[in-house]
C-alpha cells in the first residue's frame, strides 16, 4: 500500500497486523525456555547452565541494540517499512536456528534474530498508539500486546506437542513459518502513520538530524520521566524474561516433572493474556499511572506467594495471577510512555525505554541461571523477583504525576530552540 492518508479500511488492518507481528515476538519470548530443558538434559553441544545463559544473553543483546536503533530507523524509512523489515529479519534468523550445527552458531543466530525482534515491539506499539481513538491508548496498547502472550502460550503448547516426536529444532521451523503469510499481508494492507508523516516532513523542512530526536527525551521537563521509565522498564523486562526463561527449570528443581513445568509456563502466559485484557480497561478508567503502580505491587505480592509450597490447584492459580500482573505491568509502562511523549519523539521514547529495558531482560536469565547454578533458585529466586517487582512500582512512582486536564509538557520541535 502506498504511503499517504490511510483509508478507513486500511486503518482497520493496523491492530490485526501489529498484533500478529507481536505474536511472533511472543514466540521468541518463550521458545528458548521451552527448548532449554531438552538441550540441557540431552547435553546437546555439551550445553550447561552457563553456556545456556550466554546464548540467552546473546539474543537479548541483539534485542537491546535493535530497540535502541529503531527510533532513528523509523525516522529514515518509516514505521510501516521498519515493522515489515523487522518481521522478515527475525523470521529468517529463527528458521536458520533450526539448522544450527553448534552452540556458537545457535547463539550468533539468536543475536541476529534479536536485532529484528528488538525493533518490532516499539514500532508496533507506536503505530497502534497513533491509530487509537482518543482516550483509548491504554486499551489499544494492551490489546495488541495480547498477541505477545498468545504467541507465548502457543509456543508452550507447541513445545508440549512438537518436541517429543520431532525434536527441539521443529520449534524454530514452526516459529518462522507464519511470516510467509503475515509479510505479504503487511505489504499490501499496513498503512503508514499520519503522525509520522507530519513529523518527518517537519524534520526535513528543519533539516534536523536524528540526534535531536533522542535529545528531546531529556528536554521540556521530560528528564525525570525518561530516567524513571528506563528504570521501570529494566525491572519489568527482568521479570518477564527471567520467569519465561527459567520457570520450567526452577519448578523442576522444586520437584515437579517436565510436563508440569511446561504446564506452569503455559499457565503463566495465559495469565498474561487475561491480565492484559483487564489492565487496559482499568488504565482507561482510573488512569495509566495508578494502574501501572498497582500492577507492579500485585506482581511482587504473587511472586512472593510462589515461594511457598502450594497444593496443585492453588499453585496453578498463583502462577496464573502472577502472569496476569507481571506481564501486563510492563505493557502498561509502554502505554504510559505512549501517552506521556508527543508525536515527534514517541517512537524514540518507546525504543529507548525498550532498549534500556532489554538490559533488564539480559539480567533476568543471568539471575535465574546464577541461582540455579547455586542450587537456591527455589525459593530464593521468587524472593528476588518479588523485590524487582517492588522496585518497578517505585520507578513508576518517580514519574511526575500530571492532572488529567493539564496540557502535555511542551517539547521543542526538531530543529528548534526551546523557548526562554
Amino acid at each position: 500500500m502506498s504511503p499517504g492518508a490511510p483509508t478507513t479500511a486500511a486503518r482497520h488492518w493496523v491492530v490485526p497486523l501489529a498484533w500478529a507481528a507481536v505474536l511472533l515476538d511472543g514466540f521468541d519470548l518463550v521458545v528458548l525456555g521451552t527448548v532449554l530443558p531438552v538441550l540441557l538434559r540431552g547435553h546437546v553441544w555439551g550445553l550447561g547452565p552457563g553456556t545456556a545463559s550466554v546464548i540467552s544473553t546473546a539474543g537479548l543483546v541483539g534485542m537491546t541494540l535493535g530497540a535502541l536503533a529503531i527510533g532513528t530507523v523509523t525516522d529514515v524509512i518509516g514505521r510501516r517499512k521498519a515493522l515489515i523489515t523487522a518481521v522478515v529479519w527475525f523470521s529468517v534468523c529463527t528458521a536458520l536456528c533450526a539448522l544450527a550445527p553448534s552452540a556458537f552458531v545457535f547463539g550468533l543466530l539468536r543475536f541476529l534474530a534479536g536485532l529484528g525482534l528488538g525493533g518490532c515491539l516499539p514500532t508496533a506499539i507506536a503505530l497502534v498508539s497513533e491509530f487509537a481513538r482518543k482516550g483509548r491508548g491504554g486499551s489499544a496498547t494492551t490489546t495488541v500486546m495480547t498477541g505477545y502472550h498468545v504467541g507465548a502460550v502457543l509456543t508452550a503448547l507447541l513445545g508440549i506437542v512438537l518436541i517429543s516426536p520431532f525434536g527441539w529444532r521443529a520449534m524454530f521451523v514452526a516459529g518462522a513459518l507464519p511470516a510467509l503469510v503475515l509479510v505479504p499481508l503487511m505489504l499490501r494492507y499496513l498503512p503508514e502513520s499520519e503522525q509520522f508523516e507530519r513529523v518527518r516532513q517537519a524534520r526535513q523542512a528543519a533539516d534536523a538530524p536524528a540526534g535531536n530526536v533522542v535529545a528531546g527525551l531529556f528536554r521540556g521537563g521530560l528528564l525525570r520521566a525518561t530516567i524513571a521509565f528506563w528504570v521501570t522498564s529494566f525491572m519489568g523486562l527482568l521479570l518477564v524474561y527471567g520467569l519465561n526463561t527459567w520457570l520450567p527449570e526452577i519448578m523442576r528443581q522444586a520437584g515437579y516433572p517436565l510436563g508440569a513445568s511446561l504446564g506452569l509456563l503455559l499457565t503463566l502466559n495465559l495469565g498474561g493474556v487475561a491480565g492484559l485484557i483487564v489492565a487496559g480497561r482499568v488504565a482507561d478508567r482510573v488512569g495509566v499511572r495508578p494502574a501501572t503502580i498497582g500492577w507492579f505491587v500485585l506482581a511482587a505480592v504473587f511472586l512472593a506467594v510462589l515461594s511457598v509450597r502450594l497444593p496443585s490447584v492453588a499453585l496453578y492459580a498463583a502462577v496464573f495471577l502472577t502472569g496476569a500482573f507481571v506481564f501486563s505491568a510492563q505493557v502498561l509502562v509502554y502505554a504510559y510512555i505512549g501517552k506521556r511523549y508527543p508525536d515527534a519523539i514517541r517512537a524514540t521514547a518507546l525504543g529507548w525505554a525498550a532498549g534500556v529495558g532489554r538490559t533488564g531482560a539480559i539480567c533476568g536469565p543471568i539471575l535465574g541461571g546464577a541461582l540455579l547454578g547455586a542450587g537456591i533458585a527455589y525459593p530464593w529466586g521468587f524472593y528476588a523477583f518479588a523485590g524487582v517487582g517492588a522496585l518497578g512500582a517505585l520507578g513508576v512512582v518517580a514519574v511526575h504525576s500530571r492532572k488529567a486536564n493539564s496540557a502535555p509538557e511542551a517539547v521543542p520541535a526538531p530543529g528548534t530552540r526551546p523557548a526562554a
